[in-house]
């Protein structure tokens, strides 16, 4: 294989990535990455003000960026959005579903709203917006990639953030069904596992020294994961290089896992 031939296999041009949660953290980290790869990317989150700064953040770097405005979680919004990209004749060939929020209490004082807003927004909304997309890519003839953002939390549990666990491991499941039913349609499924990951989400946790230290002391890396490090796989799982694989979870936590 030549150099031109390998590097043609990440070569994400003439692409559309939809990323959901994208302005700010890992979101915003992977649409930059998609984008310096080539892909014209669409910004999302429900504040049209955080999605036209962070639209501004990627045009002033000379990418290729858009923004949609929209509730992940609530169908009607997504099947609004969907139909206006129909109207702007935008056809998403990439989906990544990262939205997703967490919400840290024991269990038994974990009310339903709370497990509820968890659920909707970390798993519902992926099999909504995957739904959505899926449906066009499956019309359009041409197949497409679907990554859906998953975390540790797909694999192992933690005490006190039972609704993020749940939805996370259910999103490692939603992948492989999604694989099951549309590879036939030349769609790509899969999952990426952050480890704990320097965002926003985690602010109170990196400030928080005990746990800061149990991090680097668990982690063969002995570091928090920084957003761009996340990029590299999505670049990866969104373009030709990774046209047989599907259903899978690749866990980018510095060997995390591997020591458990």
């Amino acid at each position: 294989m030549t150099q031109a031939q390998a590097t043609s296999l990440f070569d994400l041009r003439g692409r559309t990535a939809l990323i959901t949660g994208s302005t700010r953290g890992i979101g915003l980290a992977l649409a930059q990455g998609l984008a310096e790869s080539g892909a014209s990317v669409i910004l999302n989150s429900r504040q049209t003000a955080a999605v036209d700064a962070a639209v501004a953040q990627l045009q002033a770097l000379g990418l290729n960026a858009q923004g949609a405005a929209f509730d992940v979680a609530d169908q009607a919004s997504v099947e609004a959005a969907f139909a206006g990209f129909d109207r702007a004749g935008l056809v998403i060939d990439i989906l990544i579903n990262n939205a997703g929020i967490q919400h840290r209490q024991p269990m038994l004082d974990v009310s339903l709203d709370d497990w509820n807003r968890v659920i909707n927004t970390n798993l519902t909304a992926a099999f909504l917006v995957g739904r959505a997309a899926a449906r066009r890519m499956i019309d359009q003839g041409t197949g497409g990639k679907i990554i859906n953002i998953g975390s540790l939390t797909s694999e192992a549990a933690r005490a006190t953030v039972a609704p993020y666990t749940v939805a996370k491991g259910g999103i490692k499941m939603l992948s492989k069904a999604m694989a099951a039913e549309w590879a036939q349609h030349n769609i790509q499924a899969n999952s990426i596992g952050p480890g704990y990951i320097l965002t926003d989400m985690n602010e109170a946790l990196v400030n928080n020294p005990s746990f800061d230290a149990w991090v680097k002391s668990s982690n063969p890396a002995q570091r928090w994961g920084r957003p761009d490090e996340l990029v590299g796989t999505a670049i990866y799982l969104a373009s030709g290089a990774s046209n047989y694989v599907n259903g899978q979870i690749i866990y980018v936590d510095g060997g995390w896992l591997s020591v458990l």
